[in-house]
């Protein structure tokens, strides 16, 4: 049995996932600082914040609707993604690499 939000997987990947959406951003144009910026790394920070409240909570409805936040966020990182690279801010290989961790984080 996992004993701290740490030793979750999911938790793991998430923050994972804020490290690179980190790394990402770096790079975004100036007059995205106060835009898409931290718009982007708001919703990545999102998800393994959503994760460790609901591991804190006892109740398994009140978990369940963190970790469908959780859920959400990421669907919401993904979105800001899309548009990002729709923009020409990053390049094809750069957000699939990112998209298809989104992705495969969803589904399970």
């Amino acid at each position: 049995m996992v004993e701290s939000f740490e030793g979750l997987e999911v938790w793991q990947i998430g923050k994972n996932i804020v490290m690179e959406i980190y790394q990402l951003t770096a790079y975004l144009p100036k007059e995205e600082a106060f835009v898409l910026t931290p718009q982007i790394r708001r919703a990545a920070l999102s998800v393994p914040a959503n994760i460790a409240e609901g591991f804190g909570r006892y109740h398994y409805l009140d978990k369940a609707k963190f970790y469908l936040n959780a859920r959400g966020s990421l669907y919401e990182l993904k979105s800001h993604l899309l548009i990002a690279q729709e923009l020409g801010y990053f390049s094809q290989s750069q957000s699939v690499s990112m998209n298809l961790k989104l992705i495969s984080t969803c589904l399970n």
